[in-house]
C-alpha cells in the first residue's frame, strides 16, 4: 500500500478519478516530464504502447517518503482499469553522477535487474504483469 503522497498536489484518488482522455493529454504523451511527487522532483515519460504501460523515470530528485510506491500504485490501478497485460519499468538509476544507494536496493527489492535496453542503454527494469497470468 503506497503512503499518502501527492503527486502534483493530487492525491492517488483524484488521479484515479481523471477522465481518461484527460490522463491521456496530461500524462500518457510518449514526451518527458518534470512532476513533484511528495517533496521529490520526477523527471518521467510515460505512454500506452498495445497491452503495455511504459513508464521512464529518469532522474529522482529528493524524496524518499514513499514517491515509488505511489507512482507505482497509480500506475497500477490505470493499467488494470484500461486491461492492459504489463508495466513495462524502466529507471535510470545505473549510471547517475550521484548515485542514490537507497533507491537501488528499493529497486531490487522489487525485483529489477540491471538491463540492457536495445534502444535506451543500461537501465533498471521489470516487466511486471498487470492481468495476473505470471511473467
Amino acid at each position: 500500500m503506497a503512503l499518502d503522497v501527492r503527486i502534483e498536489g493530487m492525491s492517488v484518488e483524484e488521479i484515479l478519478a481523471l477522465p481518461e482522455a484527460e490522463l491521456d493529454v496530461l500524462v500518457f504523451t510518449g514526451t518527458p516530464l518534470v512532476f513533484k511527487a511528495g517533496t521529490a522532483e520526477v523527471l518521467g515519460r510515460f505512454e500506452v504502447d498495445g497491452q503495455r504501460l511504459v513508464a521512464e523515470l529518469a532522474h529522482v530528485d529528493g524524496g524518499g517518503e514513499g514517491v515509488l510506491p505511489s507512482i507505482t500504485s497509480v500506475l497500477q490501478a490505470i493499467a488494470k482499469r484500461r486491461q492492459l497485460r504489463e508495466i513495462d519499468w524502466i529507471v535510470y538509476a545505473t549510471n547517475c553522477a550521484k548515485p542514490n544507494p537507497k533507491l537501488r536496493r528499493v529497486l531490487e527489492r522489487r525485483g529489477f535487474v540491471i538491463d540492457h535496453h536495445v534502444q535506451k542503454g543500461e537501465c533498471y527494469r521489470n516487466i511486471e504483469r498487470t492481468d495476473g497470468s505470471g511473467a
